[in-house]
């Protein structure tokens, strides 16, 4: 199919030139949701990675990750003509305007320092296959400074005579509302444009911005500081009511009522104030360790103390859900069938980087204990990650004559789920809430016993049978 008619500039000249081509470079979570949202805003885009697997799945519409949207996205504008992928960074480099960088800055093995190899080797590949003018606008989380070396590179490889300019727009989009927040997004920040660049990003978010979202223009190193800024103020708040919990849970005291309180101000809010068994994903630990190793770098010791110990709190929720096991065990896991309920560092996506729950599960399996897992999205990743776990692909099946129940990931599958049903069919009736999720007072009345981070445990009611036939109604749960 030939690529449809690009859409023309908004400009007032008598000569409307057509809107600017745009490339992708990297299509993970990022990348690959980017290149969707610009195709669905009118937009020619070249998606580009060095993975041919990757690229010939994302040209079939399928998505090697779970993102709720993005396939049924990808596969309309591969049909309109308007996204389509390669591996040739020069042809697509060639063809294309507004260069995104939107590959990986993962953390170094061995170091809390972020590795910036992939930003670093994007940019100088489109620095170096520059044809025309271009704008380089980098997405990915990066350490504060790294802009400012970055137009170093581009300066170094850009072809003599060829204008090329590098700009920082972070990006803020969350796993498993990515397409949304790509398309709508709460606010645009970008840093270091000129008054040309500047026209020519507000020219590529000309719809966020007709919808109002607000654009916040600043130098490199604060737009660079604004996404870790946030991720890090995210963690914290995480870790404050974490380290709360603990309060509660010595003197009997709610947390999340008390989470309910805090965020009737309007000061504070109640998003990120659920208590429970902390953060992961491929973002906020390893970004709070970033900004922790850049601060020292640059002799910020307040930020060090204060993200070592959003690190340290989060890190030790997930051991606090492991004592817990083992006393609910008495005293040890050895043999215990333990059904562990969700895999995923939280629900809307597949992704099992530095999650909590696959962490829980493989500890508790070193220790002897025979884990069964059940997660509906992310089994393929966590079987990836930790093969010598036990897995199951249905959430009964799991907690089917389990002696622990634990509610590692806040899927909707176990929190609504019938648990006078699951009481039939458990070994013993003992779960233990480390989302602070389920309805605790159906459980207790189903004649569970409910453990929770920071929430009374009630007193476990009698048990309720279960009438014949549940079973098999059972057995279609996913």
């Amino acid at each position: 199919m030939s690529a449809p008619k690009k859409p023309q500039s908004s400009s007032t000249s008598a000569d409307v030139r057509p809107a600017p081509v745009i490339s992708v470079i990297g299509t993970g979570y990022l990348g690959a949701t980017h290149a969707a949202a610009m195709a669905e805003m009118g937009f020619e885009t070249i998606g580009v990675d060095v993975d041919p697997a990757k690229l010939a799945a994302l040209s079939a519409g399928e998505v090697p990750f779970y993102e709720p949207g993005l396939p049924e996205l990808i596969t309309k504008h591969v049909a309109t003509g308007r996204l389509r992928f390669t591996a040739d960074i020069a042809e697509a480099v060639a063809a294309a305007d507004v260069h995104f960088v939107c590959v990986g800055t993962p953390q170094k093995a061995g170091s809390h320092a972020a590795n910036l190899t992939y930003v670093e080797s994007a940019t100088r590949g489109v620095a170096e296959n520059l044809t025309h003018p271009g704008l380089i606008v980098g997405k990915s989380t990066v350490p504060v400074g790294t802009a400012a070396r970055l137009r170093g590179i581009v300066r170094e490889f850009a072809p003599a005579g060829i204008s090329a300019e590098l700009i920082w727009n972070p990006e803020f989009l969350r796993e498993g509302k990515a397409v949304d927040d790509t398309l709508h997004p709460d606010r645009l920040v970008w840093g270091g444009a000129s008054e040309a660049a500047d026209a020519v990003i507000r020219e590529v978010y000309a719809a966020p911005i007709s919808e109002g979202t607000p654009v916040i223009t600043t130098d490199l190193a604060t737009a660079e500081l604004v996404k870790v800024s946030a991720n890090a103020f995210l963690a914290t708040k995480i870790s404050f009511i974490n380290a709360i919990s603990e309060m509660c849970a010595i003197t009997g005291a709610d947390v999340t009522t008390l989470a309910d309180a805090l965020g009737h101000d309007a000061r504070i809010g109640r998003k990120f104030l659920n208590a429970g068994l902390g953060f992961g994903g491929g973002c906020l630990p390893k970004d709070i360790r970033a900004l922790m190793h850049r601060a020292n770098e640059i002799g910020a010791e307040r930020v060090v103390g204060l993200m070592q110990q959003v690190d340290e709190i989060n890190m030790g929720q997930r051991q606090r859900v492991i004592d817990m096991a083992i006393e609910s065990a008495g005293g040890s896991v050895l043999n215990r069938r333990v059904a562990v309920i969700g895999a995923a560092f939280k629900p809307l996506t597949d992704d099992v980087r530095d999650s909590p729950a696959l962490n829980v599960a493989a500890a508790l399996h070193l220790r002897g204990a025979q884990v069964t897992l059940w997660d509906p999205e992310a089994m393929d990743t966590a079987k990836r990650s930790f093969p010598t776990l036990s897995y199951t692909t249905s959430m009964t099946d799991a907690i089917e004559g389990a002696d622990i129940v634990l509610v590692l990931t806040e899927w909707d599958d176990i929190i609504e789920a019938d648990p006078v049903a699951l009481a039939n069919i458990v070994g013993r009736r003992e779960v233990i809430d480390a989302r602070n999720c389920l309805p605790v007072e159906h459980w207790v009345k189903a004649g569970w016993t409910v453990r929770s981070l920071g929430r009374p445990t009630p007193v476990t009611g009698a048990p309720v049978s279960v009438a014949a036939g549940m079973h098999d109604s059972l057995a279609t749960s996913r």
